[in-house]
């Protein structure tokens, strides 16, 4: 059984999301059959590759027009729904810049089988540690971090090489009528969007399991969309 993951590392609700499959995935006696690959997003292309200095609650005042208090009050309930599932967010302190030397990463690492250990990587990079995620040498860190080898990762980050797959997601996430992240693509045919509760998550993988086993597929179905971000803000 084949399940595509949009997300960005931008995104909070991507990375609580990602901590309810994980453990949805954990409960699946399937588990093993299962095969998770990882697609890109990008909430804001046009971010500078440069930290420009602007902290997250000045980008969403600023650029997603939503008020002070409704800033904060977003970054409280997030920082809330994150201690549930043992993760510790500090957006204040984070460092909002362009995702895509990150997705190229991604790309890179899940050639060596290290995907889902590269996105936990950089999300905690991102939203616990307030590190700059557009930095090579940071990126050449967290690859080293996880198994691979570092001058391997810096020569890749040095080319161009990703940037075709990061957008070939992007692309392809517009065709399927993607509005926001996480996008859970299960066998092409259930459709999960926003960070579902576990059950919910849970309850789909044995279906689509069910189906690809026993049963013919049926047309694809969306489940009601939960909590994520789009590209105009995140919604909660």
């Amino acid at each position: 059984m084949k399940i595509e993951v949009w997300s960005d590392i931008m995104c909070p609700f991507c990375y609580i999301g990602k901590r309810h499959f994980e453990v949805a995935m954990a409960q699946m006696s399937f588990r093993n059959e299962i095969e998770v690959v990882w697609k890109s997003f990008q909430l804001d292309p046009t971010l500078p590759v440069e930290p420009s200095g602007e902290t997250v609650e000045q980008y969403l005042i600023e650029r997603k027009g939503m008020s002070a208090e409704q800033t904060r009050g977003m970054l409280q309930q997030i920082a809330e729904r994150g201690k549930a599932v043992g993760i510790t967010f500090n957006q204040e302190k984070s460092i909002p810049v362009n995702t895509m030397q990150a997705h190229r990463m991604i790309h890179f690492a899940q050639e060596r089988g290290l995907a889902s250990q590269m996105e936990e990587a950089l999300f905690r990079a991102y939203f616990t540690d307030t590190k700059n995620i557009g930095s090579l040498e940071v990126l050449a860190d967290l690859a080293e971090n996880i198994g691979i080898d570092r001058k391997e990762a810096t020569d890749y980050l040095a080319t161009n090489d990703g940037k075709e797959a990061v957008n070939s997601d992007i692309a392809e996430a517009q065709k399927l009528g993607v509005r926001g992240v996480p996008f859970f693509f299960v066998n092409k045919t259930y459709a999960i969007s926003g960070a579902q509760p576990i059950s919910t998550i849970a309850q789909i993988l044995r279906q689509a399991y069910a189906e690809t086993t026993h049963e013919d597929l049926n047309d694809s179905k969306r489940e009601n969309d939960a909590d994520g971000c789009g590209t105009e803000s995140c919604d909660i």
